[in-house]
């Protein structure tokens, strides 16, 4: 099971989940963050990806999912400081073009 963190703060909110974002954590997973983009009402929702040590397919279309849903509501979605294997994937799926993510949870917050 994935653990989710989530700090609200003055310029949005920050999703930390812990663990690997896989088929079966992808689900619960895509349910809380869309909580947390309707919550942030058009405030930028950053995901801190540190803590995950693996992300499958079902993962990066959950991220994919929540980012569509956060444009569609008017915000944003960032991803910040992926870990080596999820950076890796990211690339190899060319969603690091589409994601982006940023070095840190600052950075995302920032734009």
């Amino acid at each position: 099971m994935l653990d989710l963190d989530i700090d609200v703060r003055e310029n949005g909110r920050v999703v930390r989940p812990h663990g690997r974002l896989t088929m079966v954590s992808a689900r619960p997973f895509r349910e809380r963050v869309t909580e947390e983009i309707a919550a942030a009402s058009g405030a930028p929702v950053v995901v801190d990806l540190s803590d995950v040590a693996f992300i499958d397919s079902s993962g990066l279309g959950a991220l994919v999912a929540c980012l569509k849903t956060a444009r569609q509501g008017g915000g944003d979605l960032r991803l910040a400081a992926p870990s080596e294997q999820v950076t890796m994937v990211l690339g190899l799926t060319n969603l690091d073009r589409v994601l982006r993510p940023r070095a840190s949870v600052q950075e995302a917050l920032d734009g």
